[in-house]
């Protein structure tokens, strides 16, 4: 039964919930047709969807991974308890979007393609990335960021990111400088016959500070416990309001620490660039902060170190997969297509952002349904990337899906979400997880790996990082 079918014949949920009222034609006489109501999660629903999905997000750290609870999570099976659920939710009430209750206030679940298809066509003036949560954890971590910024504000900064990131180039302008870098800090990686996951997230902290503030930032350490401390605080959403307010002065300091890395910095480096932009000399400069924008930079390069173990160990489950990329490797160039689609396809396994949250600062209708301004809106974005009844082999390990034509635009695949809030350092962030899992091959094979993989089932739903560890052979 199609998800269309499904949604006009529910059954009414009495005391457990209230399911959409379909459209009905009417019939002479009959007079004017009924208006549509939300469907809404009952009690029971409400419950297990916070205690498998909004809880469980919570309690992971949504921008700095608790490691023993992944962990944990990663052994109950966690992922697949949040499957279940929106599974549920989305038969019970015929795909419509499901309002529910959320840590804090009514949330309305988006479970429908075409509904998925308009969250990402709206946009983003009318359906904003600074959801309430959200702005409260961000605004401790990077206040003047994007996300944190509103309006004509927004454009211009977003306009920053875009340039100095090169949204929309698949190789950066500074690549040859950056894939110097990469290949001065791999060799750490390579002294012994086993690669675990800590010296991997050392050196790419240090590739990363090289490359967003300069190469004199590389051994910072002190900058790196900072930043830790911001993020670990940013979990908690300001609940913690004096540990929120110490945080905030230690951002203060972090940021001081990043403007005097940015004037002495290599003109590559993306502060350098930032500082450059013609923008950040405009008469708004102060209020742009071109160079702010790094602490968002620093937070999202950061994640290449688990996208790079993630996909290596991914290549050692599957040795006919890594033998093709050789030549591509081998060959020295940039682009790395087929290793791009390897590291693209484990971040639809894996996402680092699970769910896509947006708040509308407009009337929208969802489903036939009018939502006032102010409505907080989910997309489960890993649930439907690895849904079954939408995507082929959607637990598998299939790179060659992403060497489509099409492959970006599609919408059951949202590594970097789409439309407006689409990540401008997409193509960076390929690029640098790729060139570095190329620096590992180029001289080696990963010949197995922990935890074990196995092709030929399902996989899980959740691979913590902190526990993977490589077997490397020379070739």
């Amino acid at each position: 039964m199609s998800e269309a079918t499904a949604r006009s014949g529910a059954a009414d949920e009495g005391a457990t919930g209230t399911p959409a009222i379909p459209d009905q034609a009417s019939a002479p006489g009959s007079g004017p047709l009924p208006v549509r109501r939300p469907a809404r999660a009952g009690r029971a629903e409400t419950v297990r969807f916070a205690a498998t999905h909004t809880v469980q997000a919570f309690v992971r750290g949504a921008f700095q991974l608790r490691p023993r609870v992944l962990a944990a999570q990663a052994a109950l099976g966690q992922q697949g308890w949040s499957a279940a659920t929106l599974r549920a939710m989305r038969a019970r009430h015929g795909g419509a979007p499901v309002e529910v209750r959320g840590l804090s206030g009514p949330l309305l679940v988006l479970l429908d393609q075409a509904d998925v298809r308009r969250f990402y066509e709206l946009p983003v003036r009318t359906l904003a990335l600074d959801a309430p949560d959200k702005y409260r954890a961000l605004s401790l971590l990077e206040p003047t960021g994007v996300i944190c910024s509103h309006g004509d504000t927004r454009e211009e900064r977003r306009r920053v990111n875009d340039e100095v990131l090169a949204a929309d180039r698949p190789v950066h302008p500074s690549c040859e400088e950056f894939r110097a870098m990469i290949a001065q800090e791999a060799p750490a990686l390579l002294r012994n016959s086993e690669l675990d996951f800590p010296p991997l997230r050392r050196t790419v902290a240090r590739i990363v500070r090289r490359m967003v503030l300069g190469d004199a930032a590389a051994g910072d350490e002190e900058l790196a416990r900072w930043l830790l401390a911001i993020r670990e605080e940013s979990n908690w959403m300001r609940m913690r309001k004096r540990r929120a307010t110490a945080a905030e002065a230690l951002y203060r300091k972090a940021a001081a620490r990043v403007e005097e890395y940015a004037a002495r910095a290599e003109p590559h480096a993306l502060t350098a660039l930032a500082r450059n932009h013609p923008a950040a000399r405009g008469p708004g400069a102060a209020a742009l902060d071109a160079v702010g924008q790094a602490h968002h930079w620093l937070l999202a390069l950061d994640a290449v170190a688990p996208i790079v173990a993630r996909t290596l160990l991914l290549l050692a489950a599957h040795p006919a997969e890594q033998e093709a990329l050789r030549a591509e490797v081998d060959g020295g160039g940039a682009e790395l297509p087929r290793l791009r689609a390897c590291v693209e396809e484990t971040l639809r396994l894996f996402p680092v952002v699970p769910d896509l949250l947006r708040v509308t600062r407009a009337e929208t209708e969802w489903g036939g349904v009018p939502y006032p301004a102010g409505t907080a809106v989910l997309v489960p974005a890993l649930f439907h990337q690895r849904d079954p009844e939408h995507v082929p082999a959607a637990h598998q390990f299939v790179p060659a899906r992403w060497l489509r034509s099409g492959a970006a635009q599609d919408i059951r695949m949202a590594p970097f979400s789409h439309g407006g809030g689409r990540c401008p350092g997409e193509h960076l962030g390929l690029l640098t997880a790729a060139l570095l899992t190329a620096e590992v091959l180029r001289g080696h094979r990963v010949t197995g790996g922990r935890p074990a993989v196995d092709p030929c089932r399902p996989l899980p739903g959740i691979l913590a990082s902190a526990g993977i560890r490589l077997t490397l052979a020379p070739r």
